[in-house]
């Protein structure tokens, strides 16, 4: 399952950075795509400061992230597997909506990437038959989603 989750994370950044191409005259693509191919090798899966300050986000994406931290806020049923099932397949689309909207470029884009990629391993842990590492992963992703400010502000 960790596998498929690393395969739509590759597709939706895939495609982040192909509508982005699409809008571009043919010259524009051309340098933005070499631009672009070498600022995502430098993703490295640890988020940054802008040089000491926050990173700009667009306001789609911190609408998302408070979507998912609202979401989090009224799960109610902590001591049933299935309850978690249902958060994170409800997490996933809001996270999907996150990413079609994505318009965030150079460096600023890379981070929100580092910052966005460790939710999918807390997404795994919610579907679980583990009570507990479903308790965990909860515990792990609202303060993860909570951190979000600490890098960014639209």
């Amino acid at each position: 399952m960790k596998y498929v989750s690393i395969i739509i994370f590759s597709i939706i950044l895939f495609s982040c950075k192909q509508k982005t191409e699409q809008e571009k005259a043919p010259v524009e693509i051309q340098q933005e795509t070499i631009v672009a191919e070498e600022s995502h090798k430098a993703i490295d899966g640890v988020v940054s400061l802008n040089n000491g300050e926050l990173w700009l986000a667009n306001s789609e994406t911190t609408e998302g992230i408070l979507k998912m931290k609202k979401r989090v806020s009224l799960f109610k049923d902590p001591e049933s597997t299935e309850t978690y099932s249902v958060l994170k397949a409800g997490l996933e689309e809001d996270f999907t909506e996150l990413f079609q909207k994505c318009t965030m470029k150079g460096e600023a884009h890379n981070q929100l990437h580092n910052y966005l990629f460790p939710i999918l391993d807390l997404f795994e842990g919610l579907d679980s038959s583990n009570l507990a590492i479903c308790k965990n992963s909860f515990s792990e992703l609202n303060t993860h989603l909570d951190e979000y400010s600490n890098y960014f502000k639209s």
